[in-house]
């Protein structure tokens, strides 16, 4: 939180700056009603004021969401008492805290109905016209920590994080991350934002979880004989107007699918299950998963951001690499993933941008340049 007051002074024009827990939802708003971008056209010119460098992000990070119970009709079920609170915390961690100790469970939050948070979201996401959804996902690896201190708690930083607490043994089911996440991804497609998302030893079934959001939503992808036919002029605009009208009704079933409205303006989306745009953030699958993602039917734009502190000083350097060079120029982003703003954030922003143009092969001026654009066809499509 002390870092706040030295944004104005940072080389970097624009941050994103993401929300992950109940002590930050407020803290990134108020931020964002001092220090926010107001006007997408001039975000990052030189006539943009000083002041106004951040983009806010809300959203609910996995290692928290064992907080939430699900509400939904097909969810969980949860009235309040000590002992409902016990078996909300047995049914979304595992191994189940009470067959280790149940006084874990109880020096746990009262956990929070999940409609109630997106409500709040999507107040926020009203507010701030121009915020995106983050951090957001899934994490395989996580343990949740213990709940007392081993030293007198950092009153700098923002409350409910780890801070050099122990880890327990329990981690957050998939399956109630994987709901979490896709309430969150929902949203996003209802509102039209972007989403930054997160992923931890999950690159398989972070994807199916995303993917199914978007299935019957695919773009149509033309098989090679169609492509062929076309290339040699095969198409015959001779046929009968019964034909035209047939492929009219194929375009606007396809249409349909990919979220525009019939007589509006074609660059107004419709709410659709999914989000229109996903940041893979600090993105630590291999060249496989990319193509995944990037394959001609998937009807959201997938970008992948790389950062110093989890890409390359965890040793994951080799594999970053192959990935940003299987990666198109205009689908690479750059993030510090640091929690303070200042000289820090900076320098490993310069860095990991030298790097990305190292690898890319990019002059330095030139990828620094494209690296904007990226941000900007991110946040702003």
């Amino acid at each position: 939180m002390a870092s706040i007051a030295g944004i104005p002074d940072m080389k970097a024009r624009a941050l994103t700056v993401m929300s992950t827990r109940a002590q930050d939802q407020d803290l990134v708003s108020d931020v964002a009603s001092q220090q926010g971008i107001k006007d997408s056209d001039i975000a990052m010119s030189s006539d943009s004021p000083t002041n106004d460098r951040i983009i806010p992000c809300f959203g609910w990070h996995p290692w928290f969401s064992y907080q939430f119970y699900d509400d939904t009709p097909t969810g969980q079920a949860y009235d309040g008492t000590p002992s409902s609170k016990i078996s909300h915390y047995d049914k979304v961690l595992t191994p189940a805290p009470s067959s280790k100790d149940t006084s874990f469970s109880e020096g746990l939050p009262d956990p929070r109905p999940l409609s109630e948070f997106l409500n709040e979201t999507r107040s926020r996401l009203e507010k701030h016209p121009l915020a995106l959804i983050g951090e957001v996902g899934l994490d395989k690896a996580f343990r949740l920590p213990q709940s007392t201190y081993e030293a007198q708690r950092n009153e700098g930083l923002t409350p409910g994080g780890r801070e050099g607490r122990l880890l327990s043994p329990f981690r957050v089911q998939m399956s109630h991350q994987v709901a979490v996440l896709q309430a969150q991804l929902r949203l996003a497609g209802e509102m039209g934002r972007a989403v930054s998302v997160h992923g931890v030893q999950a690159h398989g079934v972070l994807y199916q979880t995303i993917a199914a959001l978007w299935k019957g939503h695919e773009k149509d992808v033309m098989s090679r004989r169609e492509k062929k036919q076309v290339a040699r002029g095969a198409e015959d605009f001779s046929d009968s107007s019964e034909d035209e009208d047939e492929d009219d009704a194929r375009t606007g079933s396809r249409d349909r699918r990919q979220g525009k409205i019939a007589g509006s303006d074609p660059n107004k989306r419709a709410p659709q299950p999914f989000p229109p745009r996903i940041c893979l953030h600090s993105f630590s699958g291999p060249a496989e998963v990319v193509k995944q993602y990037l394959h001609p039917s998937v009807p959201a734009t997938i970008f992948f951001s790389f950062s110093i502190v989890i890409n390359w000083a965890t040793g994951g350097g080799d594999k970053a690499e192959e990935a940003i060079r299987a990666i198109p120029d205009d689908r690479i982003l750059v993030e510090s993933d640091l929690h303070t703003a200042g000289e820090q954030m900076d320098q490993y922003l310069e860095e990991v941008c030298r790097r990305t143009c190292k690898i890319k092969g990019w002059d330095l001026r030139e990828g620094i340049e494209r690296l904007g654009r990226n941000w900007r066809e991110f946040v702003f499509g």
